[in-house]
């Protein structure tokens, strides 16, 4: 018989309803359960993001760094140029809209403790470094390889990234679904579901119409370029929107959007070149998504932020997304050692940020290969395709 495969997002969303479902009559004891394993995994999930920071951005920035041409140099500043706007886009909205949708409840760590339910045990899981120290070696290490004759030191990196991506998918994705069923457990058992739902589905609306609005934008700044009709060349590109929406994606995706792009006239050298590389490092529609998700999260949980947090969380963000890996919900694993160093994300706000993520995450990873075919439209028009294999 055929094994019936069921994807990431369908059972984050069978967790959510099990836990919502079982979570008023369930007794304190199985709650203690789901109590204990979920301290045992977000330790073990603390432990793992330096290693994942580490193991993702230095090979990162090491395969950025080895082509660095005039053309490589024009599409990174202008791909990380429109993922900080999307992240501002993002903020701006939400200290606009958010405020009248939220109501401050109750801290999120109130809320994992479940009316005072303890765990039946619990195991401390130091992490090797912190998740600053983290970023800063990668860095170094990534441009340190970059620059390297040797392939000795790279082989190494990659074959530590393999291991990454390997645990990523292995074990963390696969126990997430649990993970998440015992925090909106939690949640039912202390009678605060209802209010974070209602937070959910406000904020799944609002980021569903930035979505939108950010491609139409993207595509009426490559059009002043290429002088044609923005909604043509975005209706070209909509098989690769819907093609990320089932592979959840971008590299998958790549032979898809690679020939659209084609077809809205951008040359083969120019289109071959950008748009797996834009895979990579452009990454729009996912950094809407974390911003506005961790700041409804902090107006839910009344955590005072300003304008220059955020300014530093975007500015980050933007180059921690290169390390996502070709893993649905990658991108929120990336960004969960920033999420906590920088806007001091605990376990739970972690936890509930990964539920959030995930339930869009086939539409940020649709915004993201669409807008790649924005950004070859306007490479190949400032570099032209006669010098495009010059320049590479």
């Amino acid at each position: 018989m055929k094994k019936i495969k069921i994807g990431l997002l369908a059972r984050i969303v069978i967790a959510i309803i099990l836990g919502i479902a079982i979570g008023t009559f369930f007794p304190a004891p199985l709650v203690r359960i789901f109590v204990t394993f979920n301290g045992i995994f977000s330790e073990f999930l603390n432990f793992s993001i330096p290693l994942i920071i580490l193991g993702l951005v230095a090979v990162a920035i090491a395969d950025i760094g080895k082509g660095a041409g005039k053309m490589l140099l024009i599409t990174a500043l202008i791909a990380y140029g429109a993922t900080l706007f999307s992240g501002f886009l993002s903020y701006f909205t939400g200290v606009t809209i958010f405020p009248s949708l939220i109501e401050p409840g109750a801290p999120l760590e109130e809320v994992s403790e479940a009316q005072g339910i303890l765990p039946y045990f619990s195991v401390s899981i130091p992490p090797l470094m912190n998740v600053m120290t983290a970023l800063i070696l990668a860095f170094t290490l990534g441009l340190g390889l970059a620059s390297l004759n040797s392939d000795a030191l790279k082989n190494v990196t990659r074959d530590f990234q393999k291991i990454i991506v390997r645990m990523i998918s292995a074990v963390i994705l696969p126990l997430l679904p649990l993970y998440i069923f015992g925090i909106f457990l939690n949640m039912t058992h202390s009678g605060q579901v209802y209010s974070i739902l209602m937070v959910f589905i406000k904020i799944i609306g609002v980021i569903f119409v930035l979505h939108i609005f950010l491609l139409v934008f993207q595509y009426s700044i490559a059009a002043l370029f290429v002088r044609k009709n923005p909604f043509k060349l975005l209706g070209k590109m909509t098989p690769a929107y819907f093609t990320a929406l089932g592979t959840q994606s971008s590299a998958a995706t790549i032979p898809v959007t690679l020939e659209q792009t084609k077809k809205n006239g951008v040359s083969a050298d120019i289109a071959g070149f950008v748009i797996p590389l834009c895979a990579t490092i452009h990454l729009s529609g996912s950094t809407l998504k974390i911003v506005a998700c961790a700041l409804a999260l902090m107006l839910m949980q009344g955590i005072p932020f300003d304008f220059p947090l955020f300014v530093g969380f975007i500015f980050m963000l933007g180059i921690t997304m290169v390390a996502a890996p070709g893993v649905p919900g990658g991108a929120i694993m990336a960004a969960l050692g920033i999420l906590q160093s920088m806007l001091g994300f605990d376990e739970s706000a972690q936890a509930l940020m990964i539920a959030l993520y995930i339930a869009m995450d086939s539409f940020g990873t649709a915004c993201n290969v669409t807008g790649d075919g924005a950004i070859a439209l306007i490479i190949d028009k400032m570099v032209g395709k006669n010098r495009a294999e010059q320049l590479c």
